[in-house]
């Protein structure tokens, strides 16, 4: 009997015909990510990634329209790879394959990468609106709802956490606040390194949001010490780290966290995939609340205040 993954696969290859061509062999599956599936096609010359979304990744804010605008946006820019087809009624988003090396998290801890990396996001926040929004302040309490409405149970750490946020939410004012089209997932997995290049993939989460959610997202999900931050800010920015922006970064780590354990809360009540997503969420809840134990957390958010204190 055939494989019903196939059959479909080979199926969108047909409807994608005009726009690629011909497709030659079979899809190959690619390894990685715990939401979608990802196949490599091979059509006419050129090569191809065709993403063939999860179950209900609505539930998780996904907007796949506005995930095909971000991906074009972020290639216009240079940054992410072209996209080559989308197929609005699944939600199916074809872009070009780019040949390259995964990268891994030491990797963009290394001075050279890391400001290579900080341009790449610059760029992306200097782009053209996006039609979607991402707000790490409301998104927690929609995953919150959302997870409980589909039989979810909620963690006891969600309290704390929630508690913690809106001591944050006042902090995160002013230009630099101003939104920005942001890609919100920043993993290593989602990098690729190609002759000595960076390209972002992903961006099925990005929206306008805070510049400094991305930023505390790429430093958090990639074990970032203070030293990186402070490279991160300053080749951001071009000009040394301002005490007030570092403190804005570490502290919008535990929304990063925040988000990363409500996302898991909510798949375990939506994916089919087998994967540990209760102990996922625990495990960003954790770190979240070891950042709120810092002692250097209060004077992180009286200077994050500034004038405002």
């Amino acid at each position: 009997m055939s494989d019903p993954t196939d059959v479909h696969i080979r199926d969108l290859a047909e409807r994608l015909r005009p726009e690629l061509g011909e497709v030659e062999g079979s899809p190959e599956p690619l390894e990685g990510g715990i939401t979608n599936r990802n196949f490599r096609l091979r059509a006419g010359d050129s090569e191809y990634v065709l993403r063939l979304p999860g179950k209900d990744t609505g539930l998780l804010e996904i907007d796949r329209e506005a995930e095909r605008a971000a991906n074009a946006m972020a290639a216009s820019a240079g940054v992410a790879p072209e996209v080559a087809a989308f197929l609005a009624d699944e939600g199916i988003l074809v872009t070009r394959f780019v040949t390259g090396e995964p990268v891994e998290s030491e990797e963009l801890r290394e001075p050279v990468l890391l400001a290579e990396v900080a341009g790449r996001l610059h760029a992306v926040h200097s782009g053209p609106p996006l039609p979607s929004t991402f707000d790490s302040f409301r998104i927690v309490e929609t995953y919150r709802d959302t997870a409980a409405a589909h039989g979810a149970q909620i963690p006891a750490a969600y309290d704390d956490a929630l508690a913690l946020a809106r001591r944050l939410e006042p902090a995160m004012s002013g230009p630099e606040h101003a939104p920005v089209p942001c890609h919100n997932d920043l993993l290593a997995a989602n990098f690729i390194c190609s002759d000595g290049r960076i390209w972002i993939v992903d961006w099925e989460y990005a929206g306008m949001g805070d510049r400094y959610f991305d930023l505390a997202n790429l430093s958090i999900n990639n074990g970032f010490g203070e030293d990186d931050d402070g490279r991160l800010l300053e080749a951001y920015f071009r000009e040394p780290a301002m005490p007030r922006r570092f403190a804005w970064l570490r502290l919008m780590r535990a929304m990063s966290d925040f988000r990363e354990a409500m996302w898991g809360v909510v798949q375990t009540a939506a994916s089919e995939l087998d994967f540990d997503f209760e102990g996922y969420a625990a495990e960003h809840f954790e770190r979240l609340m070891g950042t709120a134990a810092d002692p250097r957390f209060e004077e992180w958010l009286e200077e994050a205040h500034g004038d405002q204190a």
